[in-house]
């Protein structure tokens, strides 16, 4: 298993995002990811759920509608126990070199530091989590960029 500290980014390359900081949560347990202006509409006469993803202050946002036809919706409840409708979608999220598909449900995350959270469900038989680490992958890819320029004789 790898280890993950108490936050760490990924991307997400269906949405073009890169290097979002994601909270580790163990006492969430599913995953959720920041998103506004989130509704049902029809293209082509299918029924289709349409976003933005990011908060207009986060330096990846980009003011664009996303859409997804492969969604669900159910009833979350929140930390503080107050159930929330949310839509949920399925999409890929990359960290440590690699790619998973992870279920996100959409929320409004704005008053919240990071825009997304990554829950028991994601980390349980994948991650061991360390709470005094933070931002693993990152740095196993700046140690592995030089490791791999120190060996065909780059310098950094």
């Amino acid at each position: 298993m790898i280890v993950i500290g108490r936050r760490d980014y990924l991307n997400l390359p269906s949405f073009g995002l890169e290097h979002i900081q994601a909270k580790i949560d163990t006492g969430a347990y599913g995953c959720s990811l920041h998103c506004h202006e989130i509704e049902l509409v029809k293209i082509d006469g299918k029924e289709v759920l349409r976003f933005k993803l990011l908060d207009p202050k986060h330096p990846e946002y980009n003011d664009k509608f996303n859409y997804a036809s492969d969604f669900s919706d159910k009833t979350v409840k929140s930390s503080i126990g107050i159930a929330e409708h949310r839509y949920t979608i399925k999409t890929e999220a990359c960290i440590f070199n690699q790619t998973f598909t992870v279920e996100f449900s959409l929320t409004d995350r704005a008053n919240m530091k990071y825009p997304i959270l990554l829950g028991r469900k994601f980390l349980r038989n994948r991650f061991v989590v360390d709470v005094s680490l933070k931002n693993i992958s990152r740095r196993r890819k700046i140690i592995s960029y030089e490791v791999e320029s120190k060996s065909s004789g780059q310098t950094s």
